[in-house]
C-alpha cells in the first residue's frame, strides 16, 4: 500500500477499500487509515464517486467507535465532516475543526492525530488555520513518526511532503 501510494497508484488503495464491507468481519482501527486516505483522494479526483466512500467511511468510524485509540474517533470524524463539506453534503467546518482540535488534546503524542491538525491548518482559510501552524504540527509528528512501527505508513511519507512544501513554497 505504501509502494502505491508512493507511485501514487490509487487503484491498489481503491481494490483494498472496495474489500471492505460493513459485514467484512473484523473490520479494524487500522483499515481506517486506508479508508481515510483513499476518501481524500476521491473528494479531490471525483466528487460523486466520493460519495458512497464517505457513507462507508462514517460508518466504519461510527462501528470502530469504542475499539478506537485515543482521539482517532474525534480525528476520523473531524475527516468526515471536511469530506462531506467538500461534496457539499453538510456543512460543519467549526465541529471538524473543534475535533480535530480535541483529537490533538486527547493524543498530544500520536503522529496520526498531529498529522491530521497539521492538514486542518494547512487548508483552514484565516484565521481558522495557517501554514506556519500547520508546519509546527507536523514537525511535532514527524518526531514521533520515527518509531518503526510507523517505517511503512502512508501518513508518515504525507507528513513529510507537507513539511518540505510549507518549508520551500511557503519559505516557512
Amino acid at each position: 500500500m505504501l509502494i502505491a501510494y508512493e507511485q501514487e497508484d490509487m487503484t491498489v488503495w481503491q481494490e483494498y477499500v472496495d474489500s471492505f464491507t460493513i459485514y467484512h468481519l473484523p473490520f479494524t482501527p487500522q483499515l481506517l487509515l486506508y479508508d481515510y486516505g483513499f476518501c481524500g483522494f476521491m473528494v479531490d479526483s471525483d466528487k460523486e464517486a466520493a460519495k458512497p466512500y464517505v457513507e462507508q467511511f462514517r460508518r466504519h468510524v461510527e462501528l470502530l467507535r469504542g475499539q478506537l485509540p485515543v482521539g482517532h474517533y474525534e480525528m476520523y470524524m473531524s475527516a468526515v465532516y471536511v469530506y462531506e463539506m467538500r461534496l457539499k453534503v453538510s456543512i460543519h467546518p467549526l465541529k471538524a475543526m473543534s475535533l480535530a482540535k480535541e483529537a490533538v488534546s486527547l493524543a498530544p503524542e500520536d503522529p496520526l492525530t498531529l498529522s491530521y491538525y497539521g492538514t486542518c491548518q494547512f487548508y483552514a482559510p484565516k484565521p481558522f488555520g495557517s501554514k506556519k501552524d500547520a508546519l509546527k504540527w507536523f514537525e511535532q509528528a514527524e518526531v514521533y513518526f520515527r518509531a518503526p512501527e510507523y517505517r511503512d505508513c502512508w501518513l508518515r511519507e504525507a507528513t513529510d511532503m507537507y513539511i518540505r512544501l510549507c518549508r520551500e513554497k511557503y519559505s516557512l
